[in-house]
């Protein structure tokens, strides 16, 4: 999950930088329910404390209400018995969670950094899972206000979600807009970038490779279109990895389409391997999603200097930095319902790597998007006149980190 990746990056560096550092999060998996953590668990000097809910997944609207329902209830069963925290860091998944950090510092005192990974219950309104006008709806909508309104410090990702922030009355100088950060140890691996192609026979293809959450925020229609458009490609394979709601289109897809395949997360270990292991990367955002969702994985790809397809609306973070122009970063952009142009661009792609082109360095434009110094800042902004400690909320696996 890239909020608790990105989470689990900074619990270790203000573990690193001194700071006494607590997570609240979930025991179980996931994607999957089945797998158990430990109730509490000491994690590079971090005190890990997972609550429980009810296990039943994420493949339908329900079963992901109750499972973020029960959630809520036993975490605040547990902030009950956890002692005030100088700083409280406020994720948003699952939603709501914002407002029980934002009762847990009203009620035991603190200071709440309300870290803005996606908006909700703007989310779920433009997937169509929640009618804006319905009880719950508004219910939502004012218990984010409220945990906004608390926030000493509320930060978000791209300069598309400010605007959405600020639109619900929230003053621009309580906001600080900082991008998601890359994994400094992600790296072009040519060694396991051989050995993943092999393990999955995937010599002598030209992988186009979705990595990531299979949601309706990140609609894969026109991606599968043009994997349909380029069946008779041989050369030309595609491989999803990673799991969701949507992930029943790509393995219908898959079986009929000789071109498709998938397979579940992979482990955080390999995910230098994992990227490496592709020559086109797909970031994929929906339309109505434009400062709602924030699709982070761009940054790994920055990283390893990985061409890349984003597939989303033209007001985004992805064709701000493919706009910049910048000779290191090879992106396209292409809108959703646009098969033919996606499919087009990926055949150029395969045909321009068919003369033994070498995969490029390192791209060397990150320094801009490095989060962890900008939200350091921030937090020990918040806590600087009282005692360095820190409480992290709430679903972070921090010794279990997937791609």
């Amino acid at each position: 999950m890239a909020t608790a990746q990105q989470l689990t990056g900074v619990a270790r560096s203000l573990r690193d930088a001194g700071h006494e550092v607590t997570v609240i999060a979930a025991r179980h998996g996931y994607d999957d329910p089945r797998r158990t953590f430990s109730a509490h668990e000491r994690w590079h000097g971090i005190d890990i404390h997972r609550v429980s809910s009810v296990p039943l997944g994420k493949k339908s609207r329900w079963r992901r209400a109750l499972n973020f329902g029960s959630f809520l209830v036993t975490c605040a069963g547990r902030l009950l018995f956890t002692p005030r925290h100088d700083v409280v860091v406020a994720l948003t998944s699952p939603p709501l969670i914002s407002w029980l950090a934002s009762m847990f510092t009203r009620v035991k005192g603190g200071h709440l950094i309300f870290w803005v990974m996606d908006l909700n219950p703007d989310e779920a309104i433009a997937a169509g899972w929640l009618r804006q006008d319905s009880f719950a709806g508004l219910l939502l909508a004012h218990l984010l206000k409220s945990s906004l309104r608390r926030a000493a410090r509320i930060v978000v990702l791209d300069r598309f979600m400010k605007e959405r922030v600020v639109a619900k009355g929230i003053a621009e100088e309580t906001i600080a807009v900082v991008p998601p950060a890359f994994d400094a140890s992600i790296h072009f691996d040519r060694e396991g970038r051989q050995a993943f192609r092999r393990r999955y026979s995937l010599q002598n293809k030209f992988v186009v490779m979705y990595a990531g959450n299979h949601s309706p925020c990140n609609p894969l229609d026109t991606l599968l279109a043009a994997a349909k458009l380029l069946k008779d490609r041989d050369d030309i394979l595609f491989l999803f990895v990673g799991g969701g709601s949507e992930l029943d289109k790509v393995k219908e897809s898959a079986a009929t389409l000789g071109n498709i395949r998938w397979l579940p997360y992979q482990p955080q270990a390999e995910l230098s391997a994992l990227l490496s292991a592709a020559d086109l990367h797909a970031v994929v955002m929906g339309d109505a999603f434009t400062g709602i969702i924030h699709p982070s994985k761009i940054y790994n790809l920055l990283a390893i200097g990985s061409p890349f397809i984003f597939i989303g609306p033209g007001a985004s973070h992805v064709v701000d930095i493919i706009a910049a122009g910048r000779s290191d970063v090879l992106g396209t952009h292409a809108n959703h319902g646009q098969s033919q142009k996606v499919a087009q661009l990926i055949a150029e792609r395969a045909d321009y790597a068919r003369v033994g082109t070498e995969r490029p360095s390192r791209s060397q434009s990150l320094s801009q998007f490095n989060l962890k110094p900008g939200i350091l800042a921030v937090i020990e902004a918040a806590g600087a006149q009282t005692p360095p400690a820190l409480n992290i909320e709430p679903d972070a696996r921090a010794s279990a980190s997937q791609v």
